[in-house]
Order: structure tokens, then sequence, then C-alpha cells
């Protein structure tokens, strides 16, 4: 085909038209483009930066409550192992003739007081949960040991004064006819009883320097003989307490009721209450009822106190 009738079969003459390139529009749209992108890769590292400036805060916080919290405790620990010289600088030196006073006029205060008192223990069975209840409660006690006992639980004497609580002397055997066969027995008992608490302790120098008599220190059959060892004790510079308040757990009471009623009946409206308890062990009912005594005698404005607070 010739050029002629090719350009009378297609008149008109295709033209392929390029679009223009906006050169302005090009530069603001990549522009705003690397501006988002920018501000995308900014957010991110910011976040990334706070969330990490909040970990650096967040571990320093721990590590200053760590510090904290170590401090304490190294307070506390000095504390307590100061209180315990304190404890133990009072049982190292013989009472003074004021100190064996105070615990000999226990019954009477302006303030209202109680002092929790256990005799005949230490035992397996039961001092152990009395010990973890007063603990709980941040109530300290005042233990009249028996020395048989003392020798088969030392690790509970021990506890007992780690813990706070007034170790006192009960005697070594509580068979009446052979404690006060005669006033020396009373203080052979005594010191033989002495002997294994500070054993138990491991402190020579660990006196009590408190007796309470089995029975207690006045009336029965051997009350003569009571008399004029009690004497006997205080010219060896040792003091003998007994009690105004009692639950009777060792006369026959045998449920909770009784043993609380006893103890409200007995303390009547006195100001300075000293309250027999035991902890043998037969005695798991006395710790069963511990915790209404000791709720009662908060309801009425009594302190728990032991002899440390009036030596």
């Amino acid at each position: 085909m010739s050029k002629k009738e090719e350009k009378m079969l297609y008149p008109y003459e295709i033209i392929e038209v390029k679009p223009k390139l906006n050169k302005k529009k090009v530069f603001f749209t990549t522009l705003i483009i690397l501006t988002i992108i920018a501000l995308s890769v900014f957010g991110v590292l910011q976040i990334a930066y706070q969330k990490k400036q909040q970990e650096i805060e967040k571990a320093r916080i721990e590590e200053q409550a760590k510090l904290e919290e170590q401090r304490r405790q190294e307070e506390e620990r000095l504390r307590i192992e100061q209180e315990k010289q304190d404890r133990l600088a009072k049982h190292a030196n013989p009472f003074t003739e004021e100190q064996m006073q105070a615990v000999e006029n226990i019954y009477s205060s302006e303030e209202k007081r109680v002092f929790l008192t256990f005799d005949d223990g230490p035992t397996q069975a039961v001092t152990p949960h009395i010990l973890d209840l007063l603990k709980q409660e941040n109530i300290k006690a005042t233990f009249f040991v028996l020395g048989n006992r003392v020798k088969a639980n030392p690790e509970l004497i021990q506890r007992e004064f780690e813990e706070g609580h007034y170790i006192a002397n009960h005697g070594y055997s509580h068979k009446y006819s052979q404690i006060y066969k005669n006033i020396q027995n009373v203080l052979d008992e005594y010191n033989t009883t002495e002997q294994y608490i500070q054993e138990a302790l491991q402190n020579p120098n660990y006196h009590s320097k408190v007796f309470r008599f089995p029975g207690g220190s006045q009336g029965g059959y051997y009350s003569k003989i009571k008399s004029q060892a009690k004497q006997y004790l205080r010219q060896n510079g040792i003091v003998s307490v007994d009690w105004n308040a009692l639950s009777k757990d060792a006369e026959g009471a045998n449920t909770k009721e009784e043993l609380l009623q006893n103890v409200i009946a007995t303390i009547g409206q006195k100001q300075s209450v000293v309250i027999l308890m035991h902890d043998a062990s037969d005695k798991i009912l006395t710790y069963e009822t511990l915790p209404d005594v000791i709720q009662y005698l908060r309801d009425n404005g009594y302190t728990f106190k032991t002899l440390y607070d009036i030596l």
C-alpha cells in the first residue's frame, strides 16, 4: 500500500500524548510521605524511649524498695538484739531491793494491766501452739517452767526467750512431798531448774530470780514449810509470785466456756491481774480458750505485761 492509499485509509494521524510531569506536586507529595515516615519512626522511637525510661524508673523504685526493706530488716534485727541484751542484763545481776518489792507488789497498780502466766511447761503438745498465738497477737507472757521439762525440751526454752517471754522457775519435780520436805529442798529444786534453763539457753549468767511455788506459796498441808521457804528464797535474792486470777484449767474445768468464765469471774474489778494457766501436755483446751481470754482482756482495757516491764 502506497502512502497515499494509507493516508486515505487513515485520514487522522494518531498522536501519542504523554502527561506532563508536575515536579512541584511530586516534590510536596514526596515531602509529605517522608514527613509521615519520619513522624512514624519518631513516634516509635519515642514510645520505645518512654518504655525504656519506665523500665528504668520501675527498676530504680524496686531497688530503692529493696534497699529500704533491707534497712528496715537490719534495724529490726538490731532492735531485737538490743532487747535481747537488755533482757540478759536483767538476768545477769541480782535483784535490787526495789526490784524485789516491785515483783512482790505485782498485784497492785493504778493502770489496768494483765500478766499472762503459764505453769508446768514446756511441752511439745501445747507450748508451741501458745507461742504461735502469742506471736500472732504480739503479746509477751511469763512461763513458770519445770526443770524436768526444760531438760526434755531445751529448744522451746530457747524459743520462749528469743521471742521476748520471761522464763521463771517452777521447781524441778512438782512433787509436793519431795519439794516441801524442807526449805533446803525448795532451794535445791530451784537451783536444779536454773541449771537446766542455763544449759538450754547456753548462758550460765541467766538467773530467773522469780519462783512460783507448786500449789501456790500459801495454804495447804505444807503451809508452814512454804512460809519459811519463801523467806529463805528471798534471802537468796529469789522472789515468789502467785496469781490473783485463774482459768482453773488444772482444777476440772473442761470446756472453753468454763475456762473463760472462771477467768472473768476471778478477775472481777482488779486493776493488776496475774492469770494462772498451764501449758502441760494435757492442756490443749487452755490454748483453744486463749484467743477468747485475750479478746476479753482487750475489750476491757487491759495492757499485757511481763515481769520485764516492772523490773
